[in-house]
């Protein structure tokens, strides 16, 4: 017999299901948070998951603002980045983070659990915060997820 009675189905652009969906990040620890929404960003919760492919779903963030870190991290815990230039080592915090924009330090996490590649970028551009509990797509009719 030539044939097999199984196949792997892989996805591609055309057979990729995308919803949308909202997580209330309120008094959620972060990393927590973000682990789950780059799982969901990446797909990796349905059954036809293909890792080379966008099959995850469009996620909205809301309450960024109200996000909790556990232990000493809103001081202790750093993010470091270089301006390119010498001696431009620039330091901040999550506290610091929090006070100039809430929704940074979200998507700082979620975007730190997705590929460093192309599909990584691409996956990044499906994820929407807001530092309040409203949002402007409502028009998408998004599906409510609890953690």
């Amino acid at each position: 017999m030539d044939t097999l009675s199984y196949k792997t189905i892989s996805a591609n652009k055309a057979t990729v299901q995308k919803e949308w969906v909202v997580v209330d990040a309120h008094s959620l620890v972060l990393g927590r948070v973000a682990s789950e929404v780059a799982k969901i960003l990446r797909g990796k919760h349905k059954p036809n998951f293909t890792p080379h492919v966008d099959c995850g779903d469009n996620v909205i963030v809301v309450n960024a603002e109200k996000v909790r870190l556990t232990g000493k991290k809103w001081n202790d815990k750093v993010y470091v980045r270089h301006t390119g230039f010498p001696g431009g080592q620039r330091i901040s915090t999550p506290r610091l983070l929090m006070e100039k924009s809430p929704i940074t330090l979200v998507e700082k996490a979620v975007k730190g659990m997705l590929p460093k590649n192309r599909l990584g970028r691409k996956l990044y551009t499906n994820l929407h915060v807001y530092a309040g509990s409203d949002h402007p797509h409502s028009a998408q009719q998004p599906k409510e997820v609890k953690f």
